[in-house]
């Protein structure tokens, strides 16, 4: 029996890494037989946002407030737990600069992989302009992580597309698994539902979709957009809504854990990211049949939609031609019925059975 440990910040948000993690681990722990421990940071009072297997062992550091006080914390509780537990194999679930440098901290003698769940430009997009100096750091953030990435015994991404972050690094590509099964029922859904899943950040684009939205908003103005996600009111979303005069077919909602009750009443999925690291959404969504509209983002809506098949992808940044494809669904239910029972055999591929024995072949092979 495999004793792996998972390392990350938290288990109690609601973002895709998380629901990943909760299935990844707890089909390991439940059908493979590993013994299963996740470690994160400060996150002891919280409950986990999904449900995990309840054969999975969980511990929890408490990490200073200042740098030096963070760094030794987190170093010193790390030891203590791999000296606790003895894993044979260390996954790292951490898109900052620390679990890039994971192996330069703690060294090696046991493998250690780090999963990447984000484009790089995760890192470093931001909504305000850049001075001389932050574009400096950025630079010399970038070849830290870069030069991270190298220390590995495996580096996995999650698309194709993603090589083209770490130039020169070896990496090894496993996407993503589906929480849900392709069994459900097929949406079909003749509702007046556009849906949009996803934290309100910059990175998400939701602030263009607001623009795309009014576009739509002027020939269907009896559809209403649903956008379901952790808040950010320094984004001003609401405000942006409320100029626009949209504030009856715009609604912004809380995170929600049962995010497949809203995928049934969808009939089209969108998704305005400016990256991604994958887009775990689109296959939630076709799973159930829903056809999913993106943009060709760095980098995963590629790898996931075929367009014109199960969907539509919009070159990055193209408001108007993105408005267009949600229209033209809109207003051809055949057209939608179509695209999602395609979506949904083009999505069997990311089942957690044909995904996670993957990872088993990949800590197996490291082991030995």
């Amino acid at each position: 029996m495999l004793n792996l440990l998972y390392i990350t910040n938290s288990i109690n948000n609601s973002g895709g890494l998380e629901r990943v993690l909760a299935v990844k681990a707890s089909y390991l722990a439940d059908k493979l037989n590993y013994e299963v421990h996740i470690l994160t940071l400060n996150d002891s009072n919280n409950e986990s946002f999904y449900e995990f297997s309840a054969k999975i062992i969980f511990h929890d550091i408490k990490v200073g407030n200042n740098p030096l006080k963070y760094f030794l914390s987190y170093r010193d509780g790390i030891k203590n737990i791999i000296k606790a537990i003895k894993p044979n194999v260390i996954s790292v679930c951490d898109d900052g600069l620390k679990g890039m440098l994971f192996p330069l901290i703690f060294g090696r003698k046991i493998p250690v992989i780090y999963e990447r769940h984000a484009s790089v430009n995760l890192n470093f997009l931001s909504i305000n302009k850049k001075s001389f100096f932050k574009s400096l750091m950025i630079r010399i953030e970038h070849k830290l992580m870069i030069f991270g990435a190298k220390q590995f015994n495996s580096f996995v991404i999650l698309t194709n597309g993603n090589k083209n972050d770490w130039p020169k690094v070896n990496c090894t590509v496993i996407p993503n698994p589906s929480p849900f099964s392709t069994n459900s029922d097929t949406t079909n859904n003749p509702g007046n539902i556009v849906l949009a899943v996803g934290s309100q950040s910059y990175n998400k684009g939701f602030d263009r979709l607001i623009d795309i939205w009014s576009i739509v908003h002027e020939h269907h103005p009896n559809w209403r957009l649903e956008i379901f996600g952790k808040r950010n009111n320094a984004l001003k979303l609401q405000y942006s809504i409320n100029q626009l005069g949209l504030e009856e077919n715009i609604f912004l909602n809380d995170a929600v854990e049962n995010i497949e009750e809203q995928y049934k009443k969808a009939s089209i999925l969108v998704m305005p990211s400016r990256s991604e690291g994958f887009g775990m959404v689109l296959i939630e969504a076709m799973s159930f049949g829903v056809p999913c509209i993106s943009f060709d983002c760095p980098h995963g809506p590629a790898d996931i939609i075929k367009d014109s098949e199960g969907g539509f992808l919009i070159k990055n940044g193209d408001l108007n031609t993105f408005a267009d494809a949600i229209m033209k669904l809109i207003e051809n239910e055949e057209l939608r019925n179509k695209m999602g029972a395609k979506a949904k055999v083009n999505v069997m591929c990311y089942a957690p059975e044909k995904i996670v024995p993957i990872w088993d072949e990949l800590f197996k092979s490291l082991v030995n």
